[in-house]
C-alpha cells in the first residue's frame, strides 16, 4: 500500500500532535498518511468492536477538510459521529486511540472534552447543517469581520431527515459563507431509501453530467487560481443541468451553490474544490462520493455488515505496529469475515414476536428509521416487503406514518431505538396519543447503550412517555415476557409501549402469570422487604434475594421477595406498594432515569396512597449523563449490579 520499499518509509501518524502539521507534507505523503490511517483503523477494529465501514470512506475527505481550513478557527461539524476515527487521529489523539469506546478511554462519537478541534457531541444524524450555521451566525455577530468558515459533513442516509431541510432552507436565505460537504456512499447504515436517494445517484449517473463533470474537473485541476474562466464554466454547466438535463437541481432551488459530483478519494482534488467552496461568500454544496469500507475489501463488499462489527483477526503486527503492513490492500483471503451480531438477545426475541404477528395478522406492519439490521429486521424485509416500511432516518415522520397507518385500520408496530425515538416527541404527542391510536412502539436499546456512550443511552423513555394519556407502558424482564406482550398489545387498540435493553435476554424459572393490563407478578415472596424490578434487572434481583437468604457475614439472613412490574403505566399500585403497607422495605430498580422513571411512578403511588415512603428506596440512573464503557462496567458503577443491590439490602436491614 505504501510501495515495495517500505523501510525507508517514515511513520506520519505516531508523531502527528496538529493537524497544522500536515500543510508541509506533499500530495504523496498524504496518500501514504491515508493508508497509515486506514492500518490503524483494521488494527483497531483488530481488538474490539468499532465503527469500521464508515470510518474507512471519510480518511481521504478528513485529510484535504485539515490540510484546506484551519479548525483550530474555522468551524468543523461531523454529522452522525461515529465517523470521526481518521479526525481523532489527525487532532493529536493517536497515542490515546487504542482506548476508544473502552470506559475511561477516547468517546467514539466527537467529544469537546477531548480536543478544540471537537466542537460538539454529534451522535444523531441530521444535526450538523443547523449546527453549522448557527455557528456561522454566532461567529459573524461576535468576530465580525475578522471571518471563520463553518463547514457541516454530513451523509447522504442523514440528508433525508426533515431537520436538515430546515437548516439548508434557512442557510439559502441567510447567505452566509457555509460549506456543506454531501459524503454520498449510497448507504446510512443500512442502504438508503426514498425519491432523495434517486435523485443523488440520477446525479452521479447521467452520462451527459458525467463528461461535462470531467472538463470541469480538468479544467480546476489546471486553474491554480479561481478565476473568470471558471465562474463562466460553473455558470453554464449549471444552466445546462437546471435547463431540464437532471429534472432541476434541488439544492441550488434552496440556495445553495451545488458543486460535484466529485471523487471523495483524491486528496488533490478534494483540496481543490474545498478551496473554490471556501472562496465563495454563500452556502454551497458539495457532492462528493466515497466508497463506504474503502481499502478493506469485505467491508467494500458488505459494508453494512461491517458498519460496527465484532472484532476480527486481520492483521499480523501487534497494536502498536512498528512498521506499515500491506493488509489492508491485499485483502486476507485467509480470513473468513467475522458475521457481526450488531444486536443483543433481547432484540431477536422481540423480532421474532413481531414475526409472529405479522405472520397471523394480515393488518400487522412494521417501520424502522434506517435500522432495519439494528433491529435485526432482515427476516420480517425480505418475507413481507408491501408491509415493511424503511422511512430512513426521519424517525418524527416514522410516528406520524404510523398514525396514518392506524388511522387507516392497519395496526403498526414503529421499531426504533430509545434514543431516537426522542426526535418524535411531538408525534408521539399530537399524533398517537392524542388520537389514541393503536400503535406499538418497540423500543429497542431502552438502557445504556455501553461504548456508544451518552448519545445513545436510552434512559429517557419512561420520563416522557409516562405523562401522555392513553398510553401503555411495559418492560419484559426477560424472554418468557416478550412473545405475550406483543400478543397482548396487539389486542389492545391503543398506543403501547414496550421498551427493552441492548442485553442478553435471560429466561428466570418460574411459571409466568398472564399478561393483564397494568398487573404485576409476584416471582419470589419475602418476610422483610421486596424488590421490584422494571424490566431486565429480574435475574439480577432473585439472585440478590438468593444470596441474602445466605447468613454470609455473620449478621443474618435478610429474606428478600421479588416483584416483576411489568407495566410502568398503569402501574400496579395494589401490588407493588404492599410492602410498604406492611411496614417492609420495598426498593425499586430500573435501566433509566430517576428522575419520572420508574420509581418516580411508586414513590407518586405512595404519597398518592398516604403510605409512609421511608422506606422506599430508588435505584436507577443518577442526574447525569453516563460515560461510555461496556454495559455491565457501568451499571456496577451505577449501582445496580447484583452486588451492590446484595450491599444496599444488608444496610437496610442492619445499617
Amino acid at each position: 500500500m505504501l510501495g515495495k520499499d517500505k523501510s525507508v518509509y517514515k511513520l506520519v501518524l505516531p508523531t502527528l500532535e496538529s493537524p497544522r502539521e500536515l500543510e508541509r507534507l506533499s500530495i504523496a505523503e498524504l496518500k501514504n498518511l491515508a493508508s497509515e490511517i486506514r492500518e490503524e483503523l483494521c488494527r483497531l477494529y483488530d481488538h474490539r468492536s468499532v465503527h469500521f465501514a464508515s470510518n474507512l470512506g471519510v480518511v481521504e475527505l478528513c485529510i484535504a477538510l485539515h490540510t484546506t481550513f484551519d479548525f483550530s478557527w474555522d468551524r468543523l461539524i461531523w454529522d452522525t459521529g461515529h465517523q470521526i476515527y481518521p479526525h481523532k487521529l489527525l487532532t493529536g489523539r493517536f497515542n490515546r486511540f487504542a482506548t476508544i469506546r473502552t470506559k475511561g478511554g477516547l468517546m467514539g462519537f466527537p467529544n469537546p472534552e477531548e480536543s478544540e478541534y471537537d466542537l460538539m457531541m454529534t451522535g444523531h444524524a441530521g444535526c450538523s447543517v443547523g449546527a453549522a450555521l448557527g455557528l456561522c451566525c454566532g461567529d459573524d455577530l461576535i468576530a465580525g469581520s475578522n471571518k471563520r468558515h463553518s463547514v457541516a459533513v454530513i451523509g447522504d442516509g442523514a440528508l433525508s431527515s426533515g431537520v436538515v431541510y430546515e437548516a439548508m432552507n434557512h442557510a439559502g436565505g441567510l447567505k452566509k459563507n457555509l460549506t456543506v460537504v454531501l459524503n454520498d456512499n449510497k448507504m446510512s447504515i443500512c442502504p438508503r431509501v426514498g425519491g432523495l436517494s434517486d435523485h443523488l445517484d440520477r446525479l452521479r449517473l447521467h452520462p451527459v453530467y458525467s463528461r461535462i463533470k470531467q472538463k470541469l474537473h480538468r479544467l480546476v485541476d489546471r486553474t491554480p487560481i479561481i478565476g473568470t474562466s471558471v465562474d463562466s464554466f460553473f455558470a453554464r454547466f449549471k444552466n445546462a443541468v437546471k435547463a431540464g438535463l437532471l429534472g432541476g437541481m434541488l439544492f441550488e432551488e434552496i440556495g445553495f451553490r451545488y458543486i460535484g459530483p466529485i471523487d471523495g478519494h483524491n486528496i488533490a482534488r478534494l483540496q481543490r474544490f474545498l478551496r473554490m467552496a471556501r472562496s465563495l461568500e454563500e452556502p454551497v454544496l458539495l457532492h462528493i462520493f466515497t466508497e463506504k469500507g474503502r481499502g478493506f475489501r469485505p467491508a467494500e463488499e458488505n459494508p453494512t455488515a461491517y458498519h460496527a462489527p465484532k472484532p476480527g483477526r486481520i492483521l499480523d503486527t501487534p497494536y502498536p505496529a512498528s512498521s506499515v503492513t500491506n493488509s489492508v490492500s491485499s485483502p486476507a483471503s485467509s480470513v473468513s469475515p467475522p458475521q457481526p451480531q450488531l444486536s443483543a438477545a433481547f432484540t431477536e426475541h422481540v423480532r421474532n414476536a413481531i414475526e409472529l404477528l405479522i405472520r397471523k395478522n394480515d393488518r400487522v406492519c412494521v417501520i424502522t428509521a434506517a435500522m432495519c439490521q439494528g433491529n435485526m429486521l432482515e427476516p420480517i424485509r425480505d418475507q413481507f416487503p408491501e408491509r415493511f416500511f424503511d422511512v430512513g432516518i426521519c424517525e418524527s415522520h416514522a410516528v406520524v406514518f404510523a398514525a396514518g397507518l392506524a388511522k387507516a385500520g392497519m395496526l403498526p408496530i414503529v421499531d426504533i431505538y430509545s434514543t431516537f425515538l426522542q426526535r418524535a416527541y411531538d408525534q408521539l404527542f399530537q399524533e398517537i396519543s392524542l388520537q389514541n391510536l393503536p400503535v406499538i412502539l418497540a423500543i429497542d436499546r431502552a438502557g445504556l447503550a455501553g461504548p456508544d456512550g451518552p448519545t445513545h443511552h436510552g434512559v429517557f423513555d419512561l420520563g416522557y412517555l409516562r405523562p401522555f394519556p392513553n398510553f401503555v407502558v411495559m418492560a419484559p424482564a426477560d424472554a418468557l415476557d416478550i412473545e405475550p406482550m406483543f400478543h397482548f398489545a396487539e389486542h389492545l387498540e391503543r398506543p403501547v409501549a414496550i421498551r427493552y435493553p441492548k442485553a442478553n435476554a435471560p429466561i428466570v424459572e418460574r411459571n409466568p402469570e398472564p399478561i393483564q393490563l397494568g398487573k404485576a407478578e409476584i416471582v419470589r415472596n419475602g418476610y422483610d422487604g421486596m424488590i421490584a424490578v422494571c424490566g431486565s434487572f429480574l435475574e439480577t434481583a432473585v439472585e440478590a434475594a438468593k444470596t441474602l437468604g445466605k447468613n454470609l457475614d455473620g449478621l443474618g439472613r435478610v429474606d428478600v421477595g421479588v416483584i416483576n412490574a411489568r407495566f410502568i403505566k398503569p402501574l400496579d399500585t395494589d401490588l407493588i406498594l404492599q410492602p410498604l403497607r406492611e411496614g417492609k422495605f420495598l426498593i425499586t430498580i430500573e435501566e433509566g432515569m430517576l428522575t419520572a422513571g420508574f420509581g418516580s411512578a411508586v414513590l407518586e403511588a405512595a404519597n398518592d396512597a398516604r403510605l409512609d415512603t421511608r422506606r422506599l428506596w430508588r435505584l436507577g440512573i443518577p442526574d447525569h449523563y453516563v460515560e461510555h464503557g461496556e454495559r455491565s462496567e457501568l451499571l456496577d458503577d451505577l449501582g445496580l449490579s447484583e452486588k451492590k443491590l446484595v450491599k444496599v439490602c444488608r444496610e437496610i436491614m442492619f445499617g
